[in-house]
C-alpha cells in the first residue's frame, strides 16, 4: 500500500495542484479516482466536507486531510521538501500569502467565470446556480473575466517581482497552484497577459511529466466541453 493516498477527481483544478505536486516532489502515491463515488456515508466518514483532493496517510490526527494547499503543506512539512515550502519564515510567508491570496480572490472569480462552461455546481448564492435569466447570467461571467486582470497583475507585481517563480529560481508550491489555476482559465480562451503565459511554459519545463501528465487531463476534459 502507498504511503499517501489520495482521492481525486481528474478534471479539477484543486485536485490538479496536489497531482503535479506528489509527483514532482517524488512521493510514494495512489491515487483513487471518485468521480460519481463521492458523498457516500463511507466517503463522509473521511471527507464531511466531502471535497477532493483527500489525502489519506499515517500521522495525520483524523487520517485524512482536505483542501489541495493544506494537503501540500503538510507533505511538505512531514517529509522536509524545503524546495517548494522554504523554511525561511519571510519566503514561507510569502508562499502562505500567494495561496490564501489564490484560493480567498483569484479563484472564487475563476470560478464564476469557468464553472458554466465546464458544467461545474456553482456555489450557492451565485448568480449562475439561480433562477437568474441567461442574459443576467452571462453578464455576471463577463464581469468576472474583466476582474480576474486585477489578481493577476497583483501576482506579476508582488508575488513574483521580476523573478522566475514565487519561490525565486525554482517552482514552491504556491506555483503549482497558480499554474494549475491558471490551466482553467483555457476554458473561456481568456487573453493571459504574456508574462503569464511565459510562467506556464516555465513550470511545465522545469516540473516536466510530473506536471504535464496530470494537466493532459484537465486539458482533454477543457476540450471536450469546449
Amino acid at each position: 500500500m502507498a504511503d499517501n493516498t489520495l482521492s481525486i477527481l481528474k478534471p479539477s483544478v484543486n485536485n490538479l495542484s496536489t497531482r503535479i505536486f506528489v509527483r514532482a516532489a517524488g512521493l510514494d502515491y495512489e491515487e483513487v479516482d471518485v468521480w460519481g463515488k463521492k458523498s457516500t456515508a463511507e466517503f463522509l466518514a473521511k471527507d464531511p466536507a466531502d471535497l477532493t483532493p483527500l489525502l489519506e496517510c499515517d500521522g495525520l490526527p483524523k487520517g485524512s486531510l482536505w483542501e489541495s494547499c493544506a494537503i501540500m503543506q503538510y507533505l511538505c512539512n512531514r517529509h522536509g521538501l524545503d524546495q517548494f515550502y522554504p523554511t525561511d519564515p519571510g519566503r514561507r510567508a510569502m508562499v502562505d500569502s500567494s495561496m490564501f491570496y489564490l484560493i480567498g480572490t483569484f479563484y472564487p472569480l475563476v470560478a464564476r467565470a469557468t464553472y458554466p462552461t465546464l458544467g461545474f455546481p456553482q456555489y450557492p448564492g451565485e448568480v449562475g446556480s439561480s433562477t437568474a435569466d441567461d442574459a443576467l447570467k452571462a453578464q455576471a461571467v463577463s464581469d468576472a473575466n474583466e476582474a480576474l486582470a486585477t489578481p493577476l497583475e497583483a501576482f506579476r507585481l508582488w508575488f513574483l517581482d521580476g523573478e522566475k517563480f514565487i519561490g525565486g529560481d525554482s517552482p514552491s508550491i504556491a506555483d503549482i497552484r497558480l499554474a494549475a489555476t491558471l490551466e482553467f482559465l483555457r476554458a473561456v480562451d481568456y487573453d493571459f497577459p504574456a508574462w503569464a503565459d511565459e510562467f506556464m511554459e516555465a513550470m511545465e519545463a522545469a516540473l516536466g511529466d510530473a506536471y504535464s501528465e496530470p494537466a493532459a487531463d484537465v486539458r482533454g476534459f477543457i476540450a471536450s466541453v469546449k
